[in-house]
């Protein structure tokens, strides 16, 4: 068996980590706050009202491909249920789930040996 679908796996789940991750980032760091703390109607509340809303569905939706990738990953490198866990939840955390991802990466590239290209 060749590493390609090993390594597709990986991919597919390190773009949703990132995605996720980012949008994740935009919405409690950005959203949320102009939603909540800039003065009722300006343009800034408008702003935040809008990111928390539309970000904020897409947000759920791509967790959960997420949840889809990470778990198909984790059953293809047969993770034990720790380090599984942790991962599907260090992505509801903002920031900790770019950790999450850079470990699972480093994992799975440690016991296949692949060089870090990116």
């Amino acid at each position: 068996m060749t590493d390609a679908p090993k390594n597709i796996a990986l991919l597919r789940y390190r773009v949703m980590a990132n995605v996720v991750g980012v949008l994740l980032i935009v919405l409690v760091l950005v959203g949320v706050p102009l939603k909540y703390l800039a003065a009722e109607g300006t343009s800034l509340q408008h702003a935040g009202e809008w990111i928390t809303t539309y970000l904020g569905i897409a947000h759920g939706w791509l967790y959960m491909l997420f949840l889809v990738m990470a778990f198909l990953l984790a059953r293809r490198e047969k993770w034990d249920v720790p380090f599984t866990l942790t991962t599907l939840v260090c992505g509801t955390v903002p920031v900790l789930s770019f950790w999450a991802e850079h470990r699972a990466t480093r994992r799975v590239r440690a016991e296949h040996r692949v060089p870090a290209t990116s």
